[in-house]
């Protein structure tokens, strides 16, 4: 009789925590792989990523915004949201414009409300022969006017990045999170740069982990890097 009371003790306390890790997962943090290069230098594919999911929560009472670390996006977070075109991937990209603004691009440098955006995190990898046609978009007299309730997104890497300048912009109930923490990093292999919305199986998972103890391919000097 006491081990089967022991028994059930452990299986009751090991049943609360995968509940906690379920609810931590599901409204608290979630852990993401960078796929692609659409956000370098800022993340790297082989970067492992938390996503903050509590701090654009929702709130009944006015004091919960003051008491609980939670508040509006901003320009400038870099957001983990559901693509629009296809809601099962996830995307990864900066906020560039809020609901109300107006922007356009004029060779690499983007304008919020006919003002320069200061953006020392973009990469312009064709700016030493000229900037590429996607740097100019909009126009000054006809700019992306950011509807209520949505954000108009970039990734960091403006040659190499599918954002709301092809797209449009993403609606508020599509985002998951916000990303906050390089919590490890790898160089991965060739076929994640040319394969980056592959579907990835548990096999990739397992090798993921393997490759924590090969400091060969570890990026140490990345891993607890805050993502700004």
């Amino acid at each position: 009789m006491e081990r089967r009371s022991v028994l059930l003790e452990y299986g009751e306390a090991l049943l609360v925590a995968l509940v906690l890790a379920l609810y931590a997962r599901t409204f608290v943090v979630q852990a993401f792989k960078i796929p692609s290069s659409s956000m370098e230098r800022t993340l790297l594919v082989g970067d492992h990523i938390f996503v903050n999911k509590f701090i654009y929560g929702d709130t009944v009472f006015a004091f919960e915004r003051v008491l609980l670390p939670v508040r509006e996006i901003r320009r400038g977070d870099v957001i983990v949201f559901k693509y629009p075109g296809r809601p099962d991937l996830d995307y990864i990209k900066r906020v560039i414009g809020i609901g109300g603004d107006e922007i356009y691009g004029v060779e690499g440098v983007v304008y919020v409300n006919h003002r320069p955006l200061v953006e020392p995190y973009a990469v312009h990898r064709h700016a030493e022969w000229g900037f590429a046609v996607r740097d100019t978009f909009a126009a000054k007299d006809q700019p992306v006017r950011v509807p209520a309730g949505h954000y108009f997104v970039m990734g960091d890497n403006r040659d190499n990045s599918e954002d709301s300048r092809y797209w449009g912009t993403v609606p508020a109930y599509m985002v998951k999170g916000r990303a906050f923490l390089i919590y490890w990093s790898f160089e991965p292999p060739a076929s994640d740069y040319y394969s980056p919305h592959r579907n990835r199986t548990s096999l990739d998972a397992v090798l993921d982990f393997l490759s924590v103890f090969n400091p060969l391919r570890t990026r140490w000097s990345r891993m607890f890097r805050v993502i700004h």
